[in-house]
């Protein structure tokens, strides 16, 4: 028993515990779990928040109308394609496929490269002469915006799929955007 404790106060401690919750694992996912199962959670919630980031991203830019020049498939130009989740009913499914596979790919690399990747992370962010506190600080940062990533998206998601409306906050306040 007293290792268990001495386990969950090194995660009370570890990146991402910030106030005002702290450590929060409402689910119980880290209740007898060992250190390598905690990295195992932390590297994902990164990733999904590296992920989060990107959709986001891509979400406002294309509502903008930014879209790239020429077609994604013959007859089936980027311009024609539905914003949101409206774009897996528009694209063709063999398109959508060609992009899972693509996605599958790359994940699948990464794995082959992720330790290198890091390193050179690791070098660029001593290159700055960050300090081992100022590296734990920008560390919390973008793990603090990939969660607040994943939350915007699913909002994102959730109400366009409600009433065609995702961004709300905007009709709210007066200027709604023009979505599909």
């Amino acid at each position: 028993m007293i290792s268990n404790v001495k386990m969950m106060a090194d995660f009370k401690n570890s990146i991402g515990a910030l106030p005002p919750l702290g450590y929060f694992d409402p689910l119980g996912l880290l209740k007898d779990a060992d250190q390598a199962r905690f990295d195992r959670l932390r590297y994902v919630e990164l990733k999904h928040g590296r992920i989060a980031m990107i959709a986001i991203l891509g979400h406002i830019v294309t509502t903008m109308g930014i879209r790239f020049p020429g077609e994604i498939a013959s007859g089936y130009p980027f311009s024609g394609i539905k914003l949101g989740l409206g774009a897996l009913t528009t694209l063709p499914e063999q398109e959508l496929w060609e992009i899972i596979s693509f996605i599958g790919l790359m994940e699948w690399g990464f794995g082959s490269i992720q330790k290198n990747i890091e390193e050179y992370c690791n070098e660029v962010m001593r290159s700055y002469k960050w300090n081992d506190a100022t590296i734990r600080r920008k560390r919390e940062i973008e793990l603090n915006n990939g969660r607040a990533a994943q939350m915007g998206i699913l909002a994102l998601m959730v109400h366009e799929k409600l009433d065609n409306n995702p961004y709300i906050i905007n009709s709210l306040l007066g200027a709604p955007v023009q979505f599909n």
